[in-house]
């Protein structure tokens, strides 16, 4: 795996969060139930039971999370991601589940790296959930993202809601958290996690089920409710977009979309499930699963 020196500039100036930190404390709650919430959050919007003899591509791995998610449901797997301990994070889940797995390949490299993307060849399932706004050029991005699907391939995308001012308002709270000192971020950190989760902490009181949501947030998608609060609060770069301007880019580009599920109004990610319409050439090559592997 090669090493992008730039990666750790910007961490170090306070251009960029440090995904990957953050999802290597992650790794420490990751249980079968997170990884079950995982599958079937694919399972659920792909509309598959398997992805059995289909190829996957990870872009913006983070966690590693949902490449085993596709693994285990069969797929032949490719994950990258720009920052390096977020590839150590893919790799050390790859290692507890799939160890020396010739159908999981695991590189660092760049959404925004023409020439990586093109090197990949195609595939006929392209995620990338909740990474191509914190690129710094979320409209290259997306152009970028589509290289790697093949004919009749699927692309799934769920890209940050753009609240107008609100938006704004949190790029500078991100901005200010992650140009911070390390002692200064936690006076950002919790009065921001208390506006995510006041609210909604106190319904839960009020219908005498103290602290549900927090405690069953994982359900959504396997993710943990404190690993998301760093996430947000953390995560810069930062762009939105609004639903309609992403569906007639890609349509503009010859895709079609399969499914949207939209936030609203609200803060979080609005979901695209999007297909080419030519069906594959050929089939690919089976890989085995053993789904009975733990840690």
């Amino acid at each position: 795996m090669s090493t992008h020196p730039s990666a750790q500039d910007e961490f170090d100036k306070g251009e960029r969060f440090e995904f990957g930190e953050n999802w290597r404390a992650f790794l420490a709650a990751l249980n079968d139930e997170r990884i079950a919430a995982a599958e079937l959050s694919l399972k659920t919007m792909l509309d598959v039971e398997s992805l059995e003899g289909k190829t996957f591509v990870d872009v913006g791995s983070g966690s590693g999370l949902f490449s085993l998610a596709a693994r285990r449901l069969a797929a032949r797997v490719h994950s990258f991601d720009y920052d390096p301990s977020s590839v150590w994070c893919t790799g050390e889940v790859r290692r507890r589940y799939f160890p020396e797995d010739g159908c999981w390949t695991i590189e660092q490299g760049s959404v925004l790296d023409q020439d990586y993307l093109q090197s990949l060849g195609k595939f006929d399932v392209v995620y990338s959930w909740g990474v191509l706004h914190h690129t710094g050029d979320l409209w290259r991005a997306m152009e970028l993202a589509a290289t790697p699907v093949g004919p009749g391939g699927k692309l799934f995308l769920a890209v940050y809601n753009d609240q107008g001012w609100r938006s704004r308002c949190w790029r500078l709270v991100k901005k200010a958290y992650c140009r911070a000192p390390r002692w200064v971020k936690p006076v950002i950190l919790y009065p921001a996690a208390l506006r995510l989760w006041g609210p909604q902490t106190l319904r839960d009181f009020l219908r005498l089920k103290p602290f549900e949501t927090w405690k069953t947030y994982q359900s959504a998608r396997g993710m943990s409710a404190w690993r998301d609060v760093v996430d947000w609060v953390g995560g810069y770069p930062f762009e939105v977009a609004k639903p309609d301007d992403i569906i007639g880019f890609y349509r503009r580009r010859g895709f079609t979309l399969c499914r949207c599920e939209t936030v609203g109004t609200g803060r979080g990610n609005n979901q695209f499930l999007f297909q080419l319409s030519k069906e594959p050439d050929h089939p690919l090559p089976h890989c085995d699963v053993n789904m009975d592997r733990t840690v």
